[in-house]
């Protein structure tokens, strides 16, 4: 693509500076034409006033009181530039060699005569003594044109007439504009300026650059967006090296546990027995579900995972998964009672089965794992507005306020203090809200403080809306 003329100048600064320079010149040279135009018709009242006043100049000495000729009348005669001729009252030429119209005849009806033959304009003054007309005093000047080709000459003639204030005019004007369009590109590229170099420390690694908002304009508004890209890339760069740091040690103490129980093996400490290999496997086991969380957290916020639409009936979907939630935690489910109090005439929903399976059984582990003994667990769901809203209730000792916001990040934990051997990997409730964004929906938390927590969920209840969001 051919590069424009403005595109050649290096900076906004001079791009502006070169359009309001150029928009002046232009506006400076329509004004010369538009009033050149307008005041073409002064240029020729002033000309028939310097006649009139050749004329009346002339008749003041062509005649003496009495009204009769002067005898000088061909010295006064030669004194005026334009062509002229004195004439009695019967219209006799006393002097001069204009030769007047027939029609040019008023003057000696005693009456100021103009009139224009051809390219050539007369003007006649009558001469007066003692209130009577004793003779008139013709002059003529060359008209330049008429038509259009005289309203341009007439133009023409007043822009020479004024050209140097035109010229003064345009250059004060173009002053003014150079100075005012520094000011402006100043104040519209400053946070440009600021933008490229915040750019360039980004890619050094620095993302705590931000930009000055110093307008409401387009200017600012994509300061406003850099600032929160900024942010959204500093929380990005966060989370990675939370997420690599995460991962690194949910591996490492799997691969330790199963190491420092092969090296006891092979330095004879431990003997291979079914209670040592059933460590083991349990380690591998649990490795294993670390990674293939990740990769399905991956792809789950990646879109990569298609959704299989269909009816789900949400009570069996429940009491389906209570079965399994009681196989792997059956030494302690004993302790914790667990309600399905989904009502079993709830119209389905159109889900993807398997997904929403996971998060009702995340939910439900994360639930069981944090209620004592004697604990209670209910699952409940709603229908209403189109949505299906479905909640996992646990009477354990709750998440604090400061924490809740973070529950669903990859590996957090709102208590430190507690144990990673109890098998989970902290990817559980991530992948549940990854899930229930995926069909278009929210979850979230709430809990008091000694009186449990809640999680709850809301998906769309309709097939269009599933189907949009979670087929990509």
């Amino acid at each position: 693509m051919a590069m424009q003329p403005l595109d050649r100048l290096p900076t906004i600064r001079a791009k502006l500076g070169s359009v309001i320079v150029f928009a002046v010149a232009v506006t400076i040279l329509i004004m010369y034409i538009a009033v050149g135009f307008a005041l073409r018709q002064s240029e020729r009242d002033r000309e028939l006033r310097q006649l009139l006043g050749q004329a009346q100049g002339v008749a003041a000495l062509s005649f003496t009181p009495t009204g009769d000729p002067s005898r000088s009348l061909s010295r006064v005669i030669g004194q005026v530039p334009n062509p002229v001729v004195v004439v009695d009252e019967s219209g006799k030429t006393l002097a001069g060699d204009l030769e007047v119209p027939p029609t040019v005849n008023r003057a000696l009806a005693g009456a100021v005569d103009t009139a224009t033959h051809g390219r050539t304009e007369y003007l006649g003054v009558p001469v007066l003594r003692q209130g009577a007309v004793v003779g008139a005093v013709y002059l003529s000047h060359r008209l330049e044109g008429s038509g259009p080709a005289g309203a341009i000459g007439g133009t023409a003639r007043f822009v020479r007439s004024v050209w140097w204030q035109f010229l003064l005019a345009g250059a004060i004007a173009a002053f003014i504009a150079l100075f005012l369009a520094r000011l402006l590109a100043r104040g519209m590229t400053q946070p440009l300026r600021d933008m490229a170099q915040a750019a360039r420390r980004m890619a050094r690694g620095d993302y705590k650059a931000s930009v000055a908002v110093r307008s409401r304009d387009e200017v600012g508004q994509l300061a406003e967006a850099f600032n929160r890209m900024a942010g959204e890339m500093e929380s990005l760069e966060r989370l990675r090296r939370d997420l690599v740091a995460n991962v690194s040690h949910e591996l490492k103490t799997p691969i330790s546990a199963l190491r420092a129980h092969l090296e006891n093996l092979l330095d004879g400490v431990e003997e291979p027995n079914p209670e040592v290999i059933q460590v083991m496997l349990q380690q591998s086991e649990r490795l294993s579900r670390l990674i293939d969380q990740l990769l399905d957290l991956s792809r789950l916020e990646s879109g990569d995972v298609p959704m299989e639409i269909e009816p789900v009936p949400l009570s069996p979907l429940v009491n389906r998964v209570l079965r399994e939630v009681e196989v792997a935690w059956s030494e302690r489910v004993g302790g914790v009672e667990v309600r399905n109090e989904v009502p079993a005439d709830l119209p389905a929903i159109d889900a993807d089965r398997e997904r929403i399976h996971q998060v009702l059984f995340n939910l439900l582990d994360n639930a069981i794992r944090f209620t004592p003994p004697g604990g209670v667990v209910t699952v409940r769901a709603v229908r209403e507005n189109g949505s299906c809203e479905v909640s996992v209730e646990d009477t354990g000792p709750g998440i604090p306020k400061e924490h809740i916001p973070f529950v669903f990040e990859r590996f957090y934990r709102a208590n430190l203090s507690r144990s990673r051997d109890d098998g989970g990997t902290g990817l559980g409730l991530a992948i549940a809200r990854s899930v229930v964004e995926a069909h278009g929906g929210r979850i979230w938390a709430e809990s008091t403080d000694g009186r449990g927590a809640r999680f709850r969920f809301v998906i769309p209840a309709e097939s269009s809306a599933g189907r949009e969001v979670g087929l990509k």
